[in-house]
């Protein structure tokens, strides 16, 4: 399926993994998708959800308000914080030196047996549902490639999740969003 996949719609999945971490979630979910989708503000998706005033920032501490950030690492930052250890300053000085979420993801070994850094995060239920409805919404249009619009339209066809929640807060028909969405395709 994923080679089907424009260079935009995988750079949306590839960002959505990205703000996963950077909310230090353990999972990729269809609210994740929606933060890759507007994480390129030039794309059809992106374009469309903003015309109805929903940004990448206002989703963002939206899908922060709705799933905090993993529990235990809170508990680790507020010790180190207890001993003069300002964690958040430490972060911001390694994501500028090696990039975002460099602390994340756990050193691993290729085949050659080198370091490497990288963390797999996991596509929840909705979020893999959502994908393949992405496929199913291409092949229903008649479109031989699966764009950031037939993932939006995933998204809004996976049904009520963490995803509708987020785009709740532009209080909008997800049908009227879903013609939009379609129109700006063709």
């Amino acid at each position: 399926m994923f080679e089907r996949f424009t260079r935009d719609a995988r750079q949306a999945v590839k960002l959505a993994q990205e703000n996963a971490r950077r909310l230090n979630h353990h999972f990729v979910g269809s609210e994740h998708l929606v933060l890759g989708l507007l994480d390129q503000p030039d794309s059809v998706a992106a374009r469309v959800l903003a015309r109805h005033g929903l940004d990448h920032e206002r989703a963002y501490r939206a899908v922060f308000d709705m799933i905090p950030p993993h529990a235990g690492d809170r508990l680790d930052a507020d010790a180190l914080e207890a001993i003069g250890i300002d964690l958040s300053a430490i972060r911001e000085r390694v994501e500028a030196a090696f990039g975002p979420g460099s602390l994340d993801r756990p050193p691993q070994r290729d085949r050659q047996g080198r370091l490497f850094s990288g963390r797999h995060v996991a596509f929840t239920g909705p979020a893999k549902k959502a994908l393949e409805l992405s496929l199913r919404e291409a092949v229903h249009l008649k479109h031989n490639h699966i764009s950031d619009g037939h993932l939006l339209l995933g998204v809004l066809r996976a049904g009520p999740g963490p995803a509708h929640r987020v785009l709740s807060q532009i209080d909008v028909d997800l049908e009227i969003l879903r013609q939009e969405v379609v129109t700006e395709m063709a």
